[in-house]
């Protein structure tokens, strides 16, 4: 066969994931959070985007009309005070005159009870939560304080900082000493009295390396570790189990004194450094909400509060288009606009596909919106993108750190996504969340001994009720739920009687 060179032109159809799309893909799985992050970098890049300000405008004209009305009141207020100054609670705030402490406080003989003033109020209006989050000193700013005063020698002291750094938000110490050792390149009994050191800091227990060790350190503060608590503190999951009777042998003690132990053990703190601050917890924002409507029709709408307004600027476009001289500058304000233009349709696309897979959910599960946990219908993705003729991945992206407020509470979207559970009569399948709820309903109605039921026992009623499950299936979902199994059950309701 002769080789040789030649010219052919051929057509053919393939997908090329511009960076458009590829940025069109990111918004889709990014959180509020995230997305208004995002845009606020855009709006820092591109000149040509600005945000839409029409929703501050209406908020400036009601809080202009606020302002009104308030002087208004402040004036009926004025002129009503020289009535109030004839009642008989002068000395009295207007919170004592609504709750009736001031009479008590009269009675009292004038003294106030501050020790009923709780942390919410404050002296300066509205700041009383900020400056709290504040003025609360973390973890390890409270045990770098108490560094200080230790006076350790500077290689000591070299050692305490990196155990600081590496103790936790509750208070554990996440290091190897043993590699902290060798990676530092001293003894290991350097590292070790250190740390004999920096347990001794408050909060008692901290830079524990376990819950045992937690305990202990609290018990021998208070002088109360001895040999019988340290066989406790070794047997910990016996006490979990509320097997009393191998604790009661291990310890060597009797009734009375085990359950002076056992309640000593529970006055402990196992997690001492969750006292101290951390980071000030974020408030979770939903992305769609849901109402309930006339006729029992599910009213689904995006939260315009987590949505983005950008605007492209055209005016500013025009007049820096005519004022570009170079080619370099025409390319800049062309690539600008293409950007801008891009990034509004985005937005746009991303909340009308966040708005049908809602809809499309709240459509499937609506018996769950109506009855209850327990009409939760299995669903998957494939369901979900079949019905909107999407593809089972931008459904998957679209669910992600997505949230949804209906009357049942704000859940994930991704909740109403639950395995099936094949009924017994052939029926319509259950899904697995209904079925954790039964089983948690069944143990909760356990009142007495008799009535503990075991896992054959529930495999049996749920069969009863159209479910198809095994054995390990319940035993799973009652590990998962953190539910005793039945021995331990039976256990617990012997020691309560």
């Amino acid at each position: 066969m002769a080789l040789s060179h030649r010219l052919e032109i051929r057509q053919g159809q393939g997908l090329v994931i511009t960076p458009q799309l590829q940025q069109a893909i990111k918004l889709l799985q990014l959180s509020n959070i995230e997305l208004d992050a995002f845009v606020e970098q855009e709006l820092e890049r591109n000149p040509l985007l600005q945000r839409d300000e029409g929703e501050s405008e209406q908020a400036k004209e009601v809080e202009s009309e606020r302002d009104a009305s308030l002087t208004q009141l402040d004036a009926v207020a004025d002129t009503t005070a020289g009535r109030e100054m004839d009642t008989p609670h002068d000395d009295v705030s207007p919170g004592e005159r609504a709750t009736g402490d001031g009479a008590e406080a009269e009675h009292a003989g004038g003294q106030i009870d501050w020790s009923r003033a709780g942390g919410g109020g404050s002296f300066e209006g509205d700041e009383g939560y900020e400056s709290a989050l504040t003025d609360m000193p973390t973890l390890s700013a409270h045990l770098r304080s108490q560094l200080v005063q230790a006076a350790l020698s500077p290689a000591r002291n070299a050692i305490a900082e990196i155990l600081i750094d590496a103790v936790d938000e509750g208070g554990y110490l996440r290091l190897d000493v043993i590699e902290l050792a060798a990676r530092l390149g001293c003894k290991l009994e350097m590292v070790e009295e250190t740390l004999a050191v920096l347990q001794g800091f408050e909060p008692v227990g901290v830079f524990a390396r376990d819950v045992r060790e937690c305990l202990a350190l609290q018990l021998k503060d208070l002088n109360r570790y001895d040999p019988c608590m340290a066989a406790m503190l070794d047997n910990l999951e016996l006490l979990a189990k509320r097997d009393l009777a191998s604790l009661r042998r291990l310890c060597g003690v009797d009734d009375e004194d085990l359950r002076e132990m056992v309640a000593e053990i529970r006055s402990l703190n196992p997690r001492p450094g969750a006292a101290y601050h951390s980071e000030p917890a974020e408030t979770l924002v939903p992305d769609v909400m849901v109402r309930e409507g006339l006729g029992g029709m599910w009213h689904v709408e995006l939260n315009t509060d987590t949505l983005p307004r950008v605007l492209v600027d055209q005016r500013y476009h025009a007049r820096v288009a005519k004022g570009a001289k170079s080619d370099q500058e025409k390319t800049f304000v062309a690539d600008c606009m293409a950007t801008a233009n891009w990034l509004v349709k985005s937005l746009d696309q991303r909340a009308k596909t966040i708005l049908k897979v809602s809809s499309e959910i709240v459509r499937q599960q609506d018996g769950f919106l109506a009855f209850g946990v327990e009409h939760l219908r299995p669903l998957n993705l494939k369901t979900v993108a079949d019905a909107i003729g999407m593809h089972e991945s931008t459904v998957s992206r679209v669910t992600s750190n997505k949230y949804i407020a209906t009357p049942r509470g704000v859940f994930e979207l991704k909740f109403f996504f639950t395995s099936a559970i094949q009924s017994s009569e052939g029926g319509e399948a259950h899904s697995a969340a209904s079925v954790r709820h039964k089983i948690k309903a069944l143990v909760d109605a356990e009142k007495t001994e008799a009535q503990v039921h075991s896992d054959d026992a529930i495999v049996e009623i749920l069969k009863a009720a159209g479910v198809d499950i095994a054995r390990r299936t319940v035993a799973k979902y009652r590990e998962a739920m953190r539910i005793p199994s039945s021995v331990e059950r039976r256990r617990a309701m012997k020691e309560t009687v």
